[in-house]
């Protein structure tokens, strides 16, 4: 049984839902679970389908469900999860290029399976990396946060990217593109999630003299640093370290944590249910 997301995201209106959820069962498939939300007049839907059709046809579906969406002032999204295809990961940076390096070397050794067509930075500091690595790196510089984020989302689609990595992208992501990818926003955060959420984590774990700390990867969702947790790499401390040893040991976390979502995600192994991280052992 083959399983996709649709993304629905436009201005709210009456008979959305109606539309949409008809369209899905007389296409054959079921809906397995339904989240949706309206903010600041935008309304935002994802739903999780499983598909019954023997014949199915993606690029008819596509091409459907894109029409009444587009009747709606909507626009769709869909993806497809299928074991024998390489997923397109974008990558998003600002500063810090340890998780960044981390990510292109396990890429070019084969240890992650994923093509990345576009790594996208908000400064040009991290480009030469990309360069090393024949990668294509784009930066937006927009300081206003919708500009720069319709910026990053026209790019994601000329490069059909499947899902995203924030590798320590210092920015916070607006609702609206969150919801343009839901469950495939992975982040990495500089501690064990739910305690010391936000920035300065490692100070954070430093001033309250922690005796484990680690790193965190977890779906992004509209709430900062509250999505559904993947993976997490801990380390033992003692009062005597320094907030550099700290930064050091956790940064080593962080590689460690962010490759092993990323290939449990690559792998289909991984299963959001209400909120909830599943991880497919089979």
């Amino acid at each position: 049984m083959k399983r996709a997301d649709i993304s629905i995201i436009g201005p709210d209106r009456k008979g959305i839902v109606a539309t949409i959820t008809n369209f899905i069962f007389e296409n054959q498939c079921n809906i397995e679970e339904v989240s949706q939300n309206v903010v600041n007049s935008t309304f935002f839907m994802n739903i999780k389908i499983s598909i019954n059709k023997k014949k199915f046809d993606k690029e008819e579906f596509n091409k459907g469900l894109g029409k009444e969406a587009k009747n709606l002032g909507m626009k769709s999204r869909v993806f497809y999860d299928e074991q024998k295809q390489k997923k397109n990961m974008a990558i998003l940076v600002t500063k810090e290029d340890h998780v960044l390096i981390e990510l292109l070397k396990a890429n070019k050794k084969g240890k992650l399976n994923v093509n990345i067509p576009i790594v996208i930075g908000t400064t040009e500091i991290l480009q030469n990396i990309c360069k090393k690595h024949k990668i294509k790196f784009i930066s937006i510089k927009d300081r206003k946060q919708g500009l720069r984020e319709d910026k990053i989302l026209k790019i994601l689609d000329e490069n059909n990217v499947d899902f995203i990595v924030l590798a320590r992208y210092m920015k916070i992501l607006s609702p609206k593109f969150v919801w343009n990818y839901p469950n495939r926003i992975i982040n990495i955060h500089p501690s064990l999630l739910p305690a010391f959420p936000g920035a300065m984590a490692y100070m954070q774990a430093f001033e309250k003299g922690v005796k484990i700390s680690g790193a965190t990867s977890h779906f992004v969702t509209v709430d900062l640093d509250q999505g559904p947790i993947i993976t997490q790499e801990a380390f033992t401390l003692d009062t005597t370290k320094s907030l550099e040893e700290i930064k050091n040991a956790g940064r080593d976390c962080e590689n460690k944590a962010l490759i092993r979502a990323v290939t449990l995600f690559v792998n289909n192994k991984l299963e959001c249910r209400w909120g909830k991280v599943i991880i497919n052992k089979n």
